[in-house]
């Protein structure tokens, strides 16, 4: 759910502040499967029936659905969201133990994206490489050189046996 979208509903009278499950699930981005199933496993509290029997949810479930999405979107295990739900259902004396969790998870996630950083430079010198043998073989093909059949130029023009598997990438 967007700030946008919360910020909706906050506005609403509390009454009206309620939706059922289908409404719940486009505010929240989750299927009506998914919220059933959250709530079986208690990644999200049992909601609230009206005088029918349906679902209906307030401006705080969707909070919580949000936030259960960007753990998920930030790849926090299923057994972790479980766990932080948990000490969450069980009040304030568990805000320590959930900071931690958060804190543990967001130094994982800020290992990851030093990796992803590194990754990231690895495919940019790759990139680069080949600019080079485009520009080295546009260069060539304007000077009447030969290219060969898997697009190396000819063994002339780079000194070298004509494999050409150093250019190759």
């Amino acid at each position: 759910m967007t700030w946008s979208a919360l910020q909706e509903v906050a506005a609403l009278p509390e009454e009206a502040a309620a939706v059922k499950i289908s409404e719940f699930a486009a505010h929240s981005g989750l299927t009506p499967d998914t919220i059933r199933y959250y709530e079986k496993v208690g990644l999200l509290p049992h909601s609230v029936r009206d005088r029918g029997g349906r679902r209906s949810y307030g401006m705080d479930d969707l909070a919580w659905a949000s936030f259960l999405r960007k753990l998920q979107a930030m790849d926090m295990p299923m057994r972790d969201r479980l766990a932080y739900s948990r000490l969450r259902e069980q009040g304030t004396a568990t805000v320590p133990a959930r900071r931690g969790m958060l804190e543990a998870h967001r130094a994982a996630l800020a290992a990851r994206r030093a990796e992803l950083g590194e990754l990231i430079a690895t495919l940019d010198v790759k990139i680069a490489h080949y600019f080079d043998m485009e520009a080295d073989m546009e260069s060539t093909a304007h000077d009447g050189s030969k290219v060969g059949d898997n697009g190396d130029r000819c063994a002339a023009v780079h000194g070298r046996a004509s494999s050409g598997a150093s250019r190759r990438g």
